[in-house]
């Protein structure tokens, strides 16, 4: 297992103090503006913080991740998902199933930049958004060298296919907004 993996406790994961940093409301709020989506694919789930908000806004969820512990945690919370054993190097849906395919803080953990971003477009119908550290040392979240530059991500969407990318800067966080059409 990588030195990147970030493990963590279900209550750590959803203290009121991350969930703050996280900004999920208007993360998803981002994540969904400017078209109409039905589904919502959460990569690196964990406990399901994003899946849950996801399904508050009517979106069918699944998600993925490399620790069954979590998978359940993210089942107590979305009861309706879908949630499966895997990696983002791997995903275990078909081509385009998904409207969104959303990468929270795990982007930086992929062994391969350009594989993972390949088989998130690959599952995509519409978008794939990437939420990650910003390129700076910071209080929280991984040391320096295991974040991404903004560069790298931009550069493995183009090459992957993607028509449109954004990178939205918000307090602790940046976000990605990455378009098929």
């Amino acid at each position: 297992m990588s030195e990147r993996r970030y493990s963590a406790a279900v209550e750590r994961l959803r203290s009121p103090e991350r969930l703050e940093r996280l900004a999920v409301e208007l993360v998803v709020q981002y994540t969904l503006s400017g078209q109409v989506f039905q589904s919502v694919l959460d990569v690196g789930t964990g406990s399901g913080v994003f899946a849950e908000a996801f399904a508050g806004q009517g979106l069918r969820v699944a998600g993925i991740d490399i620790r069954e512990e979590m998978l359940e945690a993210a089942r107590s919370f979305v009861p309706e998902g879908d949630f499966r054993l895997a990696n983002m190097g791997r995903i275990p849906f078909g081509d385009g199933e998904f409207d969104v395919v959303f990468l929270g803080l795990v982007l930086h953990e992929a062994d391969h930049l350009g594989s993972a971003i390949d088989e998130a477009y690959r599952v995509a119908g519409k978008r794939v958004v990437v939420l990650e550290w910003p390129y700076e040392v910071g209080e929280f979240g991984p040391p320096l060298e295991h974040r991404l530059r903004h560069e790298q991500v931009l550069d493995a969407a183009y090459a992957a296919g993607f028509k449109q990318a954004e990178q939205t800067p918000l307090q602790h966080l940046t976000l990605f907004r990455l378009d098929k059409a």
